[in-house]
């Protein structure tokens, strides 16, 4: 009997030294902490919680998120004071690295190639009224007086708040094209600047609004049908968009005014940046990183159901889980590459 529980417990234990590398490589990131960030539009969020998910199932555990804008984030990741988000935007926040970015941090892998579409809208039936075709136009008292909200004398231009990418760039463009007197950029809250606009369109009043792609406003505003793109009135690219040119006039774009038409913004790619000393230490992150991917679509789709009214963070975990059961086999691939970098 004796000799039989000893036979017995040596082939426990074999099997379970057997059974140890494979269960710790399927959670190569216990005992691990990250510590992530998201950018502060709420159209980002998405991602980030994606992400998160999958770095838990791979056993890291993931600290509360700090929402941040742009350029603390950069300067944080490069110090190591956080390890990632996933709301890079370049070449658009190129002019936002700090000096030893390069040294320090890394962009990887890409949430959404060409993505981010970025640009000018004006209502379809203002476009037509009075012959929208560029910024331009809003110099015409006409026009200017049709947007007015204020009784300020300017057109009233829904933008982005303080420390956004797109602040700087719709700064540059109010500068080049000397809109200054003409254009008020409202840089409140974007949520709330959006929602008043769309309560403006359903009383009948004409928009003016920046916005971006992926987003629900082309849900809320459909191109072509509600509003469409407008022109700036020449390509004059700023510093960080110098070296993309050719990214910021594009063909084939549903709704636009003209086609080419000139965005004056470049088509960003969406990328994770991520701090380049936790990435070598943490393979298995790395690789999910590199291969992290969603289609706009998708994107869109949830950025909707967040504007009418699933915005806490407990509807984007039922927003992930939903995401996860329609893409199981694809989700199961990502976590299986991982692992296997990280042997």
């Amino acid at each position: 009997m004796k000799t039989i529980t000893k036979a017995f417990f040596s082939v426990f234990i074999g099997m379970a030294l057997l059974a140890t590398p494979a269960m710790a490589n399927d959670k190569p990131g216990e005992g691990i902490t990250l510590k992530p960030a998201r950018a502060t539009w709420n159209t980002g969020f998405f991602q980030e919680a994606l992400v998160r998910r999958g770095l838990e199932e791979l056993g890291y555990n993931v600290a509360k998120v700090k929402d941040l804008a742009n350029p603390i984030f950069y300067k944080s990741v490069t110090l190591g004071d956080l390890d990632y988000w996933t709301n890079g935007w370049f070449p658009m926040h190129n002019n936002q690295l700090p000096k030893d970015f390069d040294e320090k941090a890394e962009k990887i892998g890409y949430v959404a190639k060409a993505g981010g579409l970025q640009g000018y809208l004006v209502s379809k039936k203002a476009v037509e009224e009075f012959n929208i075709k560029s910024l331009d136009d809003f110099k015409r008292p006409e026009v200017k007086k049709a947007f007015d909200k204020n009784g300020d004398g300017k057109a009233d231009l829904t933008a982005c708040p303080p420390g956004w990418g797109c602040e700087k760039v719709i700064a540059h463009h109010m500068s080049v094209y000397n809109l200054d007197d003409h254009i008020n950029p409202v840089k409140a809250s974007y949520e709330a600047g959006m929602a008043s606009a769309l309560g403006s369109y359903k009383n009948g009043e004409p928009v003016f609004f920046y916005t971006w792609t992926p987003n629900w406003t082309v849900f809320k505003f459909q191109p072509d049908k509600d509003v469409m793109w407008i022109n700036v009135p020449e390509i004059m690219p700023d510093e960080a968009q110098a070296t993309a040119v050719d990214r910021m006039t594009v063909s084939d774009v549903k709704g636009a005014v003209s086609d080419p038409v000139k965005l004056g913004f470049v088509v960003s790619d969406i990328r994770i940046v991520a701090n380049k000393e936790m990435l070598a230490k943490n393979p298995a992150v790395k690789k999910f990183f590199e291969i992290f991917t969603l289609p706009l679509l998708d994107i869109n789709a949830q950025n909707t159901k967040m504007n009418e009214g699933q915005k806490s963070q407990k509807y984007i975990e039922k927003h992930v889980d939903e995401w996860i059961a329609k893409n199981q086999e694809k989700w199961n691939g990502w976590l299986a590459e991982a692992r296997k970098a990280a042997k």
